[in-house]
């Protein structure tokens, strides 16, 4: 049973947070208006943008999976009170707030219209945000891979 609960784990977050973080990194850029007489081409389109918000919005339902298989596969394995997996479900608990608080209210405010420089300043700010939300991903996944007493003998 833990084998099912870790390869479903596993598989629910390359599925699911994978594109996440990848249509939360392009966003921006998309989202984000030109900068007035700059000349040659220019990433800004905002049918791209709003298709990128909106594969983040569906994929973060999906990755509620995540978590919850996670968990399981934890107390299966007897390890839900070792600190290694605290702090992986810590940090994907301040992952998923970033990404409901900050990241799609932040691609939603961008997607309506408003001036210019508005635009611009919020393109940025969620930017680094964004990265944010994928360095804790990241985070998680050394977590996962580098844990103390691994059988893995890495």
């Amino acid at each position: 049973m833990t084998k099912l609960l870790l390869s479903l784990h596993v598989l629910a977050s390359i599925l699911a947070v994978g594109p996440i973080t990848v249509a939360a990194s392009m966003f921006p850029r998309y989202a984000k208006p030109p900068v007035p007489g700059s000349e040659g081409p220019h990433d800004h389109d905002t049918r791209t943008a709003a298709f990128l918000h909106k594969i983040c919005r569906a994929y973060a339902l999906v990755g509620i999976a995540v978590p919850v298989l996670g968990i399981a596969t934890g107390a299966q394995m007897g390890v839900l009170g070792d600190a290694w997996l605290l702090a992986s479900i810590v940090l994907t608990a301040v992952a998923a707030a970033l990404l409901m608080a900050m990241v799609l209210p932040g691609q939603r405010e961008l997607l309506m219209d408003a001036p210019v420089p508005e635009r611009r300043s919020a393109a940025t700010r969620l930017a680094v945000t964004t990265g944010i939300f994928n360095l804790l991903w990241a985070t998680v996944v050394v977590l996962m891979i580098v844990r103390p007493g691994s059988t893995t003998g890495a």
